[in-house]
């Protein structure tokens, strides 16, 4: 059977953040889980310079196919150069957020990749719309969840939140919001189990995958659909807010995001219930970012760089 540990489990990438709503269930039934992740703060700033860091050393593992990795496996300059390569051939205003879901994913939930869209962007010309990416979680009680991403960063909570459901009901009913056909959840897995034969999966690797994507009666464990939603929006900070002694301003923003994420729990609620998605798992992240459009254009501009 594949590895059920993540290529990223030793990062550092959880170091950035104050995990300040830690799995939250918002449902009886405990199937929409939140975290809300807030970066870590200096001088009464988001620490972003070391966030930057710290990603660079996930940029191989998300841009990159296993094979392509086994190829290079003894060239890491050769190695950090493609995937940085392929991340800005592939690069548009939302490829930061499926980027951060990978890595919440990988290192918070320990769910391993199974392809992201950026493995297929560049090189498959039919891949434009579906999933951000796919990784599987092997539950606690021998079963598993095939997870699709789907991420959204906008200014506002609300409506990163509604735009991420609606992709996912849109991805569902294989419909766009005109009614029109488009690809969905079963493109998608024919698309994956195309693409694991060019990987450098093991037979017995393929046939676990192949299992996952179309379950069979006599398999040992069974299977759910799941999805792993990124959020990413905008707080804003007063001038006067800034001045506040450190432990003091450290308190409010983590109070006042932690307002702002709690009220919005009713939307999700919402959004899961209209669009009939109530049978599904979601494990939900929200992070905030300080002057949005500016600081996901820094941060994409040194992963690339």
């Amino acid at each position: 059977m594949i590895e059920t540990s993540t290529n990223t489990e030793n990062s550092d990438f959880l170091q950035s953040f104050s995990h300040v709503i830690k799995g939250r269930f918002l449902d009886e039934a405990k199937k929409t889980k939140l975290d809300l992740f807030v970066l870590n703060i200096s001088a009464n700033e988001f620490d972003y310079e070391t966030f930057k860091t710290r990603l660079v050393d996930l940029v191989v593992d998300f841009a990159l196919s296993r094979k392509v990795k086994n190829k290079y496996k003894d060239k890491p300059v050769t190695l950090a150069n493609r995937a940085k390569d392929k991340f800005k051939k592939g690069i548009n205003r939302g490829e930061l957020g499926e980027f951060l879901l990978f890595c919440f994913l990988e290192n918070h939930l320990k769910a391993p990749k199974i392809l992201t869209k950026l493995e297929l962007k560049t090189s498959t010309s039919t891949y434009v719309h579906g999933s951000d990416g796919v990784h599987f979680l092997k539950l606690d009680n021998g079963n598993f969840q095939l997870i699709f991403g789907e991420s959204k960063t906008k200014l506002r909570l609300t409506d990163a939140l509604s735009d991420a459901f609606q992709s996912i009901h849109e991805f569902k009913t294989c419909r766009n919001t005109n009614g029109n056909t488009k690809s969905g959840l079963p493109y998608e897995k024919c698309l994956i189990n195309d693409e694991i034969e060019k990987e450098a999966f093991s037979k017995e690797e393929m046939d676990f995958i192949e299992r996952l994507i179309y379950p069979r009666a006599d398999s040992e464990f069974e299977v759910d659909d799941a999805f792993g939603i990124f959020v990413g929006y905008d707080i804003q900070i007063s001038e006067d807010e800034k001045k506040l002694p450190n432990f003091d301003f450290r308190r409010l923003i983590e109070e006042k995001i932690i307002k702002e994420v709690e009220n919005k729990i009713p939307h999700i609620s919402k959004k899961i219930n209209e669009y009939d998605l109530t049978g599904h798992h979601f494990y939900i992240y929200i992070m905030p970012f300080t002057q949005l459009k500016i600081n996901r254009k820094d941060i994409t501009g040194h992963i690339t760089a």
